[in-house]
């Protein structure tokens, strides 16, 4: 997903040439003199706020569930009732992830098949961190006497296993198929985890 608004920094201007190389060439073929040419700076600028191609595709990564998470939070902290805040961050745990990857012709997992261990221990990470969030909102809506559930966060992460099979990691987005069918899928999906978390 490319932002419109200008970089704020030369580090954000290099994560934005990261996405869009990584598009277009992948990771492998993607060098530090690229990412200098297209951002327009020396390659010596590159090493000032990255020290590697790998912490500058992981940094990449990093970027976009962070976006996710503010928006994740946002939703949470709003004012609508917890099946709907669930309901929403269900749908745009997919779609944003969709979204920020879906001009890539390669699934995540094959373009950044040599950083696959340290993309799994941040995955993790990511998954607990997201999870903790949606449990915030379980843990409101059991307050309220909507949900029903013995444990908040347990029941975070099942909601990331069952969205998780939309994300686009070992299917690239054309593979995935088109937007509107992810986001139906995400919202057949999510009403199915509120009909098992709604008391009766």
């Amino acid at each position: 997903m490319r932002d419109s608004r200008q970089p704020r920094t030369t580090r954000d201007a290099i994560l934005d040439a990261t996405d869009r190389l990584l598009a277009r060439y992948g990771y492998k073929k993607m060098t530090i003199d690229d990412l200098a040419k297209e951002v327009g700076i020396g390659k010596g600028s590159v090493y000032l706020h990255f020290e590697s191609k790998e912490e500058i595709a992981l940094s990449h990564i990093d970027r976009i569930i962070e976006r996710l998470k503010a928006s994740l939070d946002a939703t949470a902290r709003s004012r609508s009732s917890p099946e709907k805040k669930l309901r929403k961050m269900l749908i745009d745990r997919v779609m944003l992830r969709f979204d920020s990857v879906q001009h890539y012709s390669q699934s995540l997992n094959e373009l950044l098949a040599q950083l696959r261990p340290r993309l799994l221990e941040r995955r993790k990470r990511y998954f607990e961190e997201e999870a903790a969030i949606f449990a915030r909102v379980v843990t409101e809506g059991k307050a309220a006497g909507i949900f029903k559930t013995k444990d908040a966060l347990e029941a975070g992460r099942t909601m990331l296993d069952a969205t998780n099979a939309l994300l686009p990691y070992s299917l690239s987005a054309y593979e995935l198929g088109d937007r509107k069918e992810i986001e139906k899928k995400a919202g057949n999906v999510a009403d199915l985890i509120l009909n098992g978390l709604l008391k009766r």
